[in-house]
């Protein structure tokens, strides 16, 4: 049995809350680490599930980890010994991908579990596993897991065939250490893959053009430690904003990188949400006269996937029909059955489109989260319902958001973790 939430909704919530640091930031920065001997710090590290399992995963390689602060890890990768590595962990998270491109940096044999993640829809490795290979890596499926080998990893120019960024920050991670010039076309640009630019530049890397569609890298002998902190997290800040605007009240988002968010701001706005933007905050005030628009999730700088489910409770505020459509994943809206359960009016096209019909008033019902995000709509959806609401499963939230209960505590909310 898994812990759930129960909450109370319809309650005034008032006050601060600081976004934390980005999963998306924190996981690839820990991986990073394993392209130096010397000790790295990364600082800003969200302690939520996902982060937890990579801290296992390069425990179990052998790679020294230590938690020296209340957001601060210490990574020194003396030794690396991927013949140890926990398979079991490792299969549980999506971002065990990015363990391709560090470790074709420091050994020439190992096997990788295929990696895990959320259920939104097919995720093939074949783009990743296909870019390490024009680089110079043998990857075989075999027994179970992927059997990686490469004598020397050499520069290439490589066209991705979609704007992937784990591919993209596993090429980048791959390409650092390899010999001559690699070019990356059709590079995702996402705000966590400049992170990960950034902090390999502090190692040392010779990179160019990152943020763009097209990176260019030199490879080195050898990258050094650094200190790094991630980047705030723009999907927790984006969560925390909607829920201002459902919730009675006024919420103050504190340590947002709002260029990070253009164009869910934007897109708030039009909406008719009542928010005050400043250098690094965001104070959103309860917003009762939506109005229904359309919303499409895009490769950054476009409106991001993962904020797709968060916006989706103001649409049923909202008045009139929303479109939402996320070419992307076609399982995207497998929560929106338990959002009817509450009383929504949602329609859905296909896989990828969704009709949402408001304003409606939701009321509490026993739902189930099925991934991080859906998780984050439903806490949404059941703080603006009417009544009791059970979410199920919310070690889903959890991979995400950490101690998120807590947090919305403290605002106001009646929000309790059953054990």
């Amino acid at each position: 049995m898994t812990d759930k939430f129960v909450i109370n909704g319809g309650k005034t919530l008032k006050g601060e809350i600081e976004v934390r640091g980005s999963k998306n930031s924190a996981g690839p920065a820990l991986i990073a680490a394993i392209l130096t001997k010397d000790e790295c710090i990364v600082d800003n590290v969200p302690f939520i599930e996902d982060i937890s399992n990579i801290l296992e995963i390069l425990k179990s390689m052998g790679i020294e980890v230590e938690k020296i602060g209340e957001e601060k890890v210490r990574v020194k990768a003396e030794k690396v010994e991927p013949g140890k590595i926990d398979f079991e962990k490792a299969s549980k998270t999506r971002i065990s991908v990015l363990l391709f491109g560090a470790l074709l940096g420091r050994v020439k044999n190992f096997k990788m579990p295929p990696p895990g993640g959320d259920r939104i829809g097919l995720r093939p490795i074949s783009v990743q596993l296909r870019a390490l290979e024009k680089l110079g890596a043998k990857i075989e499926w075999k027994d179970n897991g992927y059997q990686v080998s490469c004598e020397k990893l050499k520069g290439k120019e490589i066209v991705l065939e979609e704007f992937s960024v784990t591919a993209t920050e596993a090429v980048i991670m791959a390409a650092v250490l390899a010999e001559g010039r690699t070019v990356i076309k059709g590079a995702a640009a996402e705000p966590h893959v400049q992170d990960l630019g950034e902090m390999l530049l502090k190692m040392g890397a010779k990179i160019e053009g990152i943020g763009t569609h097209t990176i260019k890298i030199e490879g080195v002998d050898k990258l050094h430690g650094c200190t790094h902190s991630v980047i705030p997290d723009p999907i927790e800040a984006g969560t925390f904003i909607v829920i201002g605007a459902l919730a009675p009240g006024k919420i103050k988002v504190t340590g947002v990188n709002l260029s990070h968010l253009d164009l869910f701001l934007a897109k708030l706005e039009e909406m008719g949400v009542e928010m005050e933007r400043g250098e690094d905050y965001v104070l959103v005030s309860h917003s009762p006269n939506l109005k229904a628009t359309k919303v499409q999730a895009l490769p950054y700088p476009g409106f991001p996937t993962d904020l797709l489910p968060i916006i989706i409770p103001l649409l049923i505020s909202a008045d009139g029909k929303s479109l939402v459509h996320d070419p992307l994943y076609e399982n995207r809206f497998n929560y929106v059955q338990e959002l009817r359960k509450m009383g929504a009016d949602i329609e859905m096209v296909d896989p990828h489109r969704t009709f949402v019909f408001g304003p409606r008033k939701l009321s509490g019902a026993n739902i189930d989260s099925w991934d991080i995000r859906a998780g984050a709509c439903l806490v949404i959806a059941a703080l603006s319902a009417e009544g009791k609401t059970t979410i199920e499963n919310v070690f889903q939230i959890d991979r995400g958001y950490e101690r998120i209960e807590e947090r919305l505590q403290k605002l106001g909310a009646d929000i309790q973790r059953i054990k």
